[in-house]
């Protein structure tokens, strides 16, 4: 097998394992059974990545805490960049921090929503309330407008969230500007995805959103 082959490979695992837990939920979830099928699977893989995630937060959490003495390093440098980032790194291998910590987990994750969007756009057989799990937008308005729905609340959690866990530590900080936006482009992926792809990232944006609410909380100076 070549590294070529390696990622379709990981999808048709996937696909192979929705399939055999829609085997396990057909007599009770009847044609539901390959939805619920997806998003027990979506919910078993991020259970399996979630020390990643934590460890992420966490990263996240310990940089943050010393963003008071990073300030103080900033007025001390000036514009001097490449004195200011060699401070920088001192300090925070004093504190036991990675520069690359709160970035290494979410690139450990990435592989896992590459094989879940590839397996969307390879749907499954099945449907929800007499939807096909491979029909869009228009084909199935009223379920996809209970996901939209659960998209848009989500979005609207997840920014709402965002702009209290990340208020700016000092005046002339920069604001989040466009990024307390980007929740919503999961909302619209949603539209654009078929209806598999739909319950998959309402699953695990779902997910994510409990994941903020158990790991995250707001950072005061000097807890770490």
């Amino acid at each position: 097998m070549s590294i070529f082959e390696i990622p379709s490979a990981i999808v048709s695992a996937a696909h192979s394992a929705i399939e055999s837990l829609a085997d396990l939920f057909d007599p009770f979830a009847g044609a539901a059974a390959t939805a619920v099928a997806i998003i027990v699977f979506t919910l078993l893989i991020r259970l399996l990545i979630s020390p990643l995630t934590y460890q992420q937060i966490r990263a996240q959490r310990r940089q943050a805490a010393l963003a008071p003495e990073v300030a103080k390093l900033r007025d001390k440098h000036g514009k001097d960049q490449m004195a200011l980032a060699t401070a920088t790194l001192e300090l925070q291998r004093a504190n036991g921090i990675s520069p690359f910590a709160a970035f290494l987990p979410g690139l450990a994750q990435a592989p896992f929503f590459m094989v879940m969007y590839h397996v969307a756009l390879r749907t499954p057989e099945g449907a929800l309330m007499g939807v096909p799990l491979t029909a869009h937008l228009a084909a199935g308005l009223p379920v996809f407008a209970v996901l939209l729905l659960l998209a848009g609340a989500l979005a609207w959690w997840s920014s709402r969230r965002m702009s209290q866990t990340t208020q700016p530590a000092a005046p002339g900080t920069p604001s989040l500007g466009f990024l307390r936006y980007m929740p919503y482009l999961s909302v619209l992926a949603v539209a654009w995805m078929p209806l598999a792809g739909g319950i998959y990232l309402v699953t695990s944006t779902a997910w994510t959103a409990l994941e903020q609410a158990l790991l995250r909380r707001p950072v005061t100076t000097g807890n770490r």
